[in-house]
């Protein structure tokens, strides 16, 4: 086993005084060692964090004592180490930004088990709708799933006319850990749909509990993983790279800060090019070391997980329980 924990969460549950609510989260992450990045929004949290087994237990449990956080489910993964470089826990206007009229704790698709999912996919009056962006589906997707071209779920409504004529099946929606789902499947309600279903829990819960038959590539997770495998059943790969057109499920960011791309390379491509996507990128002179992950983490003047809070004594690096907001 593993000794690093990976945690993906997200709960629609009102925080009446986001800002406080912020430093309060802030403090019980360094306090648990962890890193990661953290949305808190007056409609709810959004998380993902990695941290040591029993820092992620006590985090866990930290949030299910909390009655507005009682109902998260966490999908939990195994790490050799920390996914993230850094700790963000940050104040936003929506826990995942779509921009959609639409409140899920008024209405949302039915919920599908991992194993209602798995029974439900192949039936001929079914429909899957992917609800994320196309550098994610570009590297893994459902069988037969419609995937819509767009960057984020705000562009959502730019392309509902694709799937117009099919207001007469069952459309279940599905994206990496659901919570893109419970706004996009409140949306298809609102524009007519009828029969709308997402798959609870996502991509990463489907793979861990029913098996991720029929997801054909990999997920792309938003650390330092870049890809994550969740078919155990019948894989296939349906990428490919990006330079030479061989079959890949590494995907990157381009090495170029300037480009920074999401593309498929190869192993060989990505160190014969020094994990750029074009002779172009090759030559910025600002290009960053290709250690063969393809991640390079965003650079933060004067980051510090701490930032913001000073020890009582005014000094850094001690107990985290002694820490303070700073005035």
């Amino acid at each position: 086993m593993k000794p690093y924990r990976v945690l993906l969460y997200y709960i629609y549950s009102p925080i009446e005084n986001p800002d406080q609510y912020r430093e309060e989260h802030h403090l019980l992450c360094l306090q648990l060692n962890l890193l990661g990045r953290v949305i808190v929004a007056p409609e709810g949290l959004n998380g993902t964090v990695s941290g040591l087994t029993a820092d992620c237990e006590a985090y866990m449990a930290a949030l299910h004592a909390d009655p507005r956080f009682a109902g998260i489910e966490f999908k939990v993964d195994e790490a050799d180490d920390h996914t993230f470089q850094k700790l963000h826990v940050r104040i936003k206007s929506e826990i995942v930004h779509s921009d959609l009229p639409v409140d899920p704790l008024r209405q949302t698709g039915q919920y599908l088990e991992p194993d209602e999912f798995k029974k439900l996919k192949n039936d001929p009056d079914v429909v899957l709708v992917d609800m994320r962006s196309n550098y994610e589906h570009a590297v893994g997707k459902f069988k037969g799933a419609i995937t819509f071209d767009m960057e984020n779920l705000r562009e959502l409504p730019e392309h509902i006319h694709e799937i117009e004529h099919l207001k007469d099946k069952k459309v279940i929606t599905y994206c990496t850990g659901g919570i893109k789902c419970e706004k996009a499947s409140a949306y298809l309600l609102a524009q007519g749909f009828e029969n709308v279903y997402q798959l609870h829990g996502g991509i990463i819960k489907y793979g861990m509990e029913a098996g991720g038959e029929d997801f054909d590539g990999q997920c792309y997770v938003f650390d330092n993983r870049v890809t994550v495998p969740v078919n155990h059943i019948n894989p296939e790969t349906i990428s490919t790279c990006y330079r030479c057109g061989s079959q890949t499920n590494r995907m990157i960011n381009c090495a170029s800060p300037v480009c920074n791309n999401h593309v498929t390379l190869c192993d060989d491509c990505g160190h014969e090019h020094q994990g750029t996507c074009s002779d172009d990128c090759k030559q910025d002179p600002a290009l960053r070391p290709y250690d063969g992950t393809g991640y390079y983490g965003k650079q933060t003047q004067s980051y510090s997980p701490m930032q913001g809070f000073v020890s009582q004594r005014g000094q850094k690096n001690t107990t985290p329980l002694t820490l303070t907001k700073a005035d």
